[in-house]
């Protein structure tokens, strides 16, 4: 039997070389926002001057006049750490996004045509990088037509600012320990060290990991699990 379930993908692109990074997540939210722009500077190998957006909700609070924008405090938290202008498409203004938008419906095309399938999301995001290394690098480049993709990425690649350490991005939810030693995300339930009962704690999620702490002290940490009304259990948090 095949089990269908539905993603979102990540997709990044520089503007001169076109070279793409896609990454597929179980949700559209702030913490697969930042793995996401990890995932891409790292791939790229550096990080560039400026990245525009399409206003997405996850990022920007309030839409302004012209291009002024309020960004999540905590998006811009990750642009501060990484040194890159965050930029804002104006609304209704396709001429600005047609890159992206352009893309979408090409990379359908090109990677989901037909459905290709796979085990889990780790599976499905390493197949995604080899086919932006490989299959979308060989494409020619839309503006020289007799160099590729990859031949004029090279070339952008080194006027990208070095990497260096990855952003500690996650999203901070204060809760209180149940009576049964768990709190809850998302509609699942992580397991505490039973004697953390009744007590206030913080629940910091990222795309992959749900940690659990309390004054600077981790008290325990979960592969982060997707599914609904799922209990995520520790049996050494119960021994006592």
């Amino acid at each position: 039997m095949v089990w269908y379930r539905p993603i979102k993908l990540a997709h990044f692109r520089l503007a001169h070389s076109r070279q793409p990074f896609l990454v597929a997540y179980s949700r559209e939210s702030l913490e697969m926002v930042f793995d996401a722009h990890d995932r891409a500077f790292a791939f790229w190998g550096g990080i560039p001057q400026r990245m525009i957006y399409d206003n997405p909700r996850t990022l920007v609070d309030a839409v302004k006049v012209g291009k002024a924008r309020r960004f999540n405090r905590q998006f811009l938290a990750l642009a501060n750490h990484y040194l890159f202008e965050p930029v804002a498409c104006t609304p209704a203004s396709g001429w600005e996004k047609g890159q992206v938008e352009n893309q979408v419906g090409n990379v359908r095309e090109w990677l989901f045509s037909p459905r290709p399938r796979f085990q889990d999301l780790a599976e499905l995001n390493a197949w995604l990088a080899q086919q932006c290394r490989e299959k979308l690098a060989q494409r020619p480049h839309p503006d020289q037509r007799s160099r590729t993709i990859g031949d004029v990425f090279a070339e952008e690649q080194a006027q990208l600012r070095p990497v260096g350490k990855p952003f500690a991005g996650y999203v901070e939810k204060a809760c209180r320990v149940s009576s049964t030693c768990t709190v809850g995300y998302d509609r699942n339930r992580y397991s505490v060290p039973a004697e953390y009962a009744g007590q206030s704690v913080f629940l910091r999620a990222t795309a992959t990991r749900i940690k659990i702490v309390q004054e600077g002290k981790s008290l325990a940490c979960h592969a982060r699990c997707f599914g609904r009304e799922q209990q995520i259990l520790d049996p050494w948090h119960y021994l006592p």
